[in-house]
């Protein structure tokens, strides 16, 4: 490149009574010197170790809603928000500001109940539902579906196929629906591997609070908040395995 531009220096040089000629060779010098775009997809520099899902449950929540979401677009970053049917019916607007702030919105049941305890079609109709009451108010079929508490059989997860859902459950347990305080949670997400993902909640102030340094921590770790999407490998949950990882936005 720098002999090409050399050259093309000399016959700027030779050409200075030709306005046309210069003009035109002084813009092939340009293009050539402007540097080459980074390529799509590709992470900057401080995600370079890949990227980790943080997720919340069971929102809209209006003591703590606004105050998460200004957390989250305060620290440059996103996450997945698994909202209940009722609270999502009940506070709209607070899910349109999760949308608005860029966050993804996914399917956590109507009513939080124990999907492989009520039976058929009780089961397949509480996801169902609260598929049709989130994309009344976003505009958007979510692809995500967490099953609370993390109970999932065969026939919860053939209901999700069903409706077109990715089952997500998680890889690291913030704990905070048991009282963890916000050290602990930043001490879990700091366990964090490439494409894991944490289990938080909408409605616990502690997790709210342990946003800046979780995002700070990762980010000295070289990871960054992803989005959630379909992978082929079996991660480990309990006694089964999930397919979902966290990818580059």
């Amino acid at each position: 490149m720098i002999r090409h531009l050399r050259r093309l220096t000399d016959r700027l040089s030779a050409v200075p009574s030709h306005p046309s000629r210069l003009a035109a060779l002084t813009a092939a010098a340009l293009v050539v010197a402007a540097p080459l775009p980074a390529q799509a997809g590709t992470p900057s520099f401080h995600c370079r170790n890949g990227y980790v899902g943080l997720t919340y449950d069971d929102g809209p929540t209006p003591e703590t809603t606004s105050s998460l979401l200004h957390a989250l677009r305060a620290a440059n970053a996103k996450a997945t928000f698994f909202n209940t049917g009722t609270a999502a019916q009940a506070h709209p607007e607070l899910v349109r500001a999760q949308q608005r702030a860029g966050m993804w919105i996914a399917n956590h049941t109507m009513t939080h109940p124990h999907l492989t305890q009520i039976g058929e079609p009780a089961a397949f109709n509480e996801i169902a539902d609260t598929q049709r009451v989130l994309r009344r108010i976003t505009g958007d079929r979510p692809t995500l579906f967490r099953p609370p508490f993390g109970e999932t059989n065969d026939q919860v997860q053939a209901d999700a196929t069903r409706l077109k859902l990715l089952e997500v459950l998680w890889t690291v347990d913030s704990r905070d629906w048991a009282g963890a305080t916000t050290a602990e949670i930043v001490a879990a997400a700091d366990t964090l591997q490439p494409g894991g993902i944490i289990l938080m909640h909408d409605w616990a102030q502690p997790s709210v609070d342990a946003v800046p340094q979780i995002v700070n921590n990762l980010r000295k770790r070289g990871l960054c908040p992803g989005k959630i999407a379909f992978t082929p490998r079996k991660i480990p949950y309990s006694d089964i395995f999930f397919h979902a990882v966290a990818v580059a936005p």
